[in-house]
């Protein structure tokens, strides 16, 4: 099983953009300019201008062109998640590297969620301090009977 890069910073500077990204991921391919426009539903022309930086795709056809590609949408917008595939002649080794990436991908989400729950919190409990130790609890609740 092919093991996924990992992509936490783009060293290439032709890798540093959207356009170049998909540029690469479509070189790791061995699919055509032509081959990916007709998978995806749009013009050659116009995935030469995406991948030129002459312009972007529209969110459905990042999602499209991700999945068409193998990588992740995300890794297409930041050059941060599942990149291209790197294929080596080792499954036991393929096989590792595909689940740190999935353990990586896992730590960086759980990090997120971490900093989002701290922010909510932050927010309670001054509005806790404001309202007088109610938390905003003794209002009407939108929602409930």
């Amino acid at each position: 099983m092919p093991a996924r890069k990992i992509f936490s910073r783009m060293t290439d500077s032709s890798d540093d953009t959207l356009g170049g990204r998909l540029s690469a991921a479509r070189d790791a391919s061995g699919l055509s300019l032509a081959d990916i426009a007709n998978r995806i539903g749009v013009k050659r022309e116009n995935l030469l201008a995406w991948e030129t930086d002459r312009s972007e795709p529209r969110p459905s056809n990042l999602i499209d062109l991700a999945a068409t590609l193998g990588v992740s949408p995300m890794w297409l917008m930041t050059g941060l998640g599942s990149g291209p595939v790197e294929e080596t002649s080792d499954p036991a080794l393929d096989s590792l590297k595909l689940d740190l990436q999935r353990l990586t991908d896992t730590h960086r989400e759980c990090g997120r969620l971490i900093e989002k729950i701290e922010r909510q919190i932050e927010r309670y409990e001054a509005g806790n301090r404001r309202d007088g130790g109610t938390g905003g609890l003794d209002r009407p609740v939108m929602g409930r009977a």
